[in-house]
Formats: structure tokens, C-alpha cells, sequence
């Protein structure tokens, strides 16, 4: 048992190898939708949970591809799940997300993503934490997922 928190997502891919990000409100970085389980769910239920919360997307469990744990942070490891998007999936204007926090000067509810884009594999170190774009680049190749899907 490691003591890291397990954050569980999905890295959605469009027909061009684009990955869906998140934008998180309040901060300067993208991230894809994930977050950590509730109790009673599994790793593939707490990542299509999250993307629901995050995004509003609903993608059916049978779509997902396993790709396993992933060291992430020293207080952090994700378990990703890989899908590609539906042609009805592409249209980000329709994007939303119910999942709120308290912003941390005036405790006012907003939700923790605000914006939502397709990002091509060169592009993810402009908008991804550090964190994430050290994954797609040493242990998560999203041009080989890309190839894979």
C-alpha cells in the first residue's frame, strides 16, 4: 500500500489523435477529466463518473480501454482508461460541469472545469500541468495510443 491518492480518468481521443482537456478554473492549467473515487466504485466508474462531472459526456464502460496505473505525483498516481470520441462527443460548446468548489477568497460555488478544447500532442506542454505533460511524454505516448485505439 502506497498512501497515494488514486485519481481515476479518461484520455478521450478524437479521429486526429486530439486529447479532450479540461480547463480548471481558477489556475493557469488543462487537465484531463479525472478525479478520485468514491467508495463502492471501481477505477473504470470513478473515470466515467468524473468525465460526466467534468464534461457532461457519458461514454458506456464498454468503450474504455484499461492503461493502468500511472505514477503521477509524489502524493499522486492516476488510473487512465482510453476511449475515442464519438462524432456526437466532438462539439465542446455543449460542455458542463456540475462538479463545484468553493473559491478559495469568497467561498462562492464555481465549478472546477470552465472550458473545455481539443489539444494535437504538440500542443499539450502550452496548456497540460507539468505533471501531466511529463506523463504524455515519458510513460503515456498519445501518439502511440493514438495508433492503439
Amino acid at each position: 500500500m502506497t498512501g497515494k491518492i488514486v485519481s481515476c480518468g479518461i484520455v478521450l481521443l478524437d479521429a486526429q489523435g486530439r486529447v479532450l482537456l479540461a480547463h480548471a478554473t481558477g489556475t493557469g492549467h488543462w487537465d484531463i477529466p479525472k478525479g478520485q473515487g468514491e467508495p463502492g466504485e471501481t477505477e473504470a466508474q470513478s473515470a466515467l463518473r468524473e468525465m460526466v462531472e467534468e464534461t457532461g459526456i457519458a461514454i458506456d464502460e464498454t468503450r474504455l480501454v484499461d492503461l493502468g496505473r500511472f505514477a503521477y505525483r509524489r502524493d499522486k498516481d492516476l488510473h487512465l482508461f482510453a476511449a475515442r470520441a464519438l462524432e456526437s462527443e466532438l462539439d465542446l460548446s455543449s460542455c458542463v460541469c456540475v462538479s463545484m468548489f468553493a473559491r478559495r477568497h469568497d467561498g462562492v460555488m464555481i465549478p472546477e472545469m470552465d472550458a473545455w478544447r481539443w489539444t494535437a500532442p504538440a500542443d499539450v506542454d502550452q496548456y497540460a500541468s507539468r505533471s501531466l505533460a511529463r506523463l504524455f511524454h515519458t510513460a503515456l505516448s498519445l501518439a502511440e495510443l493514438h495508433e492503439r485505439l
